[in-house]
């Protein structure tokens, strides 16, 4: 099965890529991790004693012999916006194995498990601000649009900054209903950690829950492997640039990333913000896995 980002870069299509993934979970699920959680497609749901028969499928009823009611958009189960940081700092390290490119098969994956599912699903995409919105809906035609903007990212490189607290801030103003917000992104930004953990206990004020993916390049932005040579390190936000030997550096900055990844771990458990760190070469499985997770506590 194609699991991971080296494996399904060849492919163009993203909705094939999207079910191809969802397919592959979901074939995968009894020896997996998350054996025993159910995943429901049906676009009908069976007739329960006492309800109205005026859904019925009557069709399906002669078919099958079995009383099946239609589901509506206004039924489903789960609210979903789906945000992905699109600054220039996601964009690293290589174009195709890049930190966006993962976010954006997670995002087409996990918006199309949605759309089977019938939960309303919508996608923001933001910088140091919104860039792009959809609107929230469960239906086929509104998962392409979908797709169509994810596809859209990966056209150019763009040179903005990250601001995630601001934009969480307006997010978590902007829904009014119950939701799940899920996020992507590297939490590279030039505010302090407060702000950006004042954002996030906005939107869980709110009464929504959070899944934050936290997506890097394990080896090179949290193990600082580099080949024992010199190097000039370019921040893609800032610009700025410094030419360092690595080996003479590593293990300073091995210590802060470390301080800077486990504070931010330990300050969302304490806000019952689910924090899952996701490096690049891994399995699309732990991100639809963790959702999956999430949505059977939010019943």
């Amino acid at each position: 099965m194609t699991t991971n980002i080296s494996e399904i870069n060849q492919y163009d299509n993203l909705g094939l890529i999207a079910k191809q993934l969802v397919d592959g979970f979901i074939t995968g699920l009894h020896k997996s991790p998350y054996h025993g959680f159910s995943v429901e497609f049906a676009e009908h749901k069976l007739y329960n004693h006492g309800e109205s028969t005026r859904h019925i499928d009557w069709k399906v009823y002669s078919r099958t012999d079995r009383l099946y009611t239609k589901q509506y958009e206004e039924e489903t189960n789960l609210r979903c916006r789906i945000l992905i940081d699109n600054s220039a700092s996601m964009h690293y390290p290589l174009p195709g194995k890049d930190k966006l490119k993962f976010s954006v098969f997670a995002a087409s994956a996990l918006s199309y498990l949605l759309t089977k599912q019938r939960d309303v699903v919508g996608l923001s995409v933001f910088s140091d601000r919104i860039e792009d919105e959809t609107d929230l809906r469960s239906t086929k035609a509104h998962l392409n649009t979908i797709l169509s903007k994810l596809a859209e990212l990966e056209q150019t490189m763009p040179e903005s900054k990250t601001d995630i607290s601001s934009v969480l801030h307006e997010m978590a103003d902007k829904i009014h209903r119950r939701s799940l917000v899920v996020i992507f992104s590297d939490m590279f930004q030039n505010n302090n950690e407060e702000d950006l953990l004042n954002a996030l206990q906005h939107l869980k004020h709110n009464k929504h829950e959070v899944i934050l993916f936290h997506v890097s390049d394990y080896s090179s932005e949290l193990q600082f492997d580099f080949e024992d040579r010199p190097y000039k390190f370019i921040d893609l936000e800032t610009k700025e640039t410094v030419k360092v030997n690595p080996h003479e550096v590593k293990e300073i900055y091995r210590t802060e990333m470390g301080k800077f990844y486990q504070d931010l771990k330990i300050k969302c458990g304490m806000m019952k913000v689910d924090f899952v760190p996701i490096n690049t070469t891994e399995s699309f499985d732990k991100v639809l896995g963790a959702y999956l997770i999430k949505r059977k506590r939010m019943r």
